[in-house]
């Protein structure tokens, strides 16, 4: 009997509604882009689509521009793990703009990976509001 191979698609990418991790429902995609503008609360990453994968731990990571944690000290990449719930999955991989805006912009590199392969790796550009041109 031939093993089932997991597979994955990246299903959007770019600009989200209001999230909190936990919430049954993803947020829903409101722009396709790799450009963010730098501005507080918005939401941005992507939906990855799991499939056959029920069990396995898929790890993340998010890579972005140098700021200062509470301390002074520079923030640490955001990284972690999370099971996969059922062999037809949605992960959404993301993040929000907080205060001050100004040390968030640059690239935001996140990351997903499954026993050491990589499914997902998008690259998002956080940008100062004001160096956008009005769509």
């Amino acid at each position: 009997m031939t093993k089932n191979k997991i597979t994955s698609e990246l299903v959007s990418w770019g600009i989200y509604s209001s999230w909190k991790p936990g919430e049954k429902e993803l947020p829903e995609i409101k722009k396709f882009t790799h450009t963010i503008p730098a501005r507080v609360g918005i939401e941005f990453g992507y939906v990855l689509k799991i499939r056959k994968g029920r069990g396995k731990r898929l790890s993340y990571r998010i890579e972005h521009p140098p700021f200062p944690d509470a301390d002074g000290n520079s923030t640490p990449p955001f990284e972690g793990d999370v099971l996969i719930k059922s062999n037809d999955w949605d992960f959404f991989l993301g993040d929000s703009i907080w205060e001050p805006v100004g040390d968030k912009t640059g690239t935001w590199r996140l990351e997903v990976s499954l026993d050491g392969a990589i499914l997902a790796d998008e690259s998002f550009l956080i940008v100062d509001e004001n160096d956008l041109s009005a769509d």
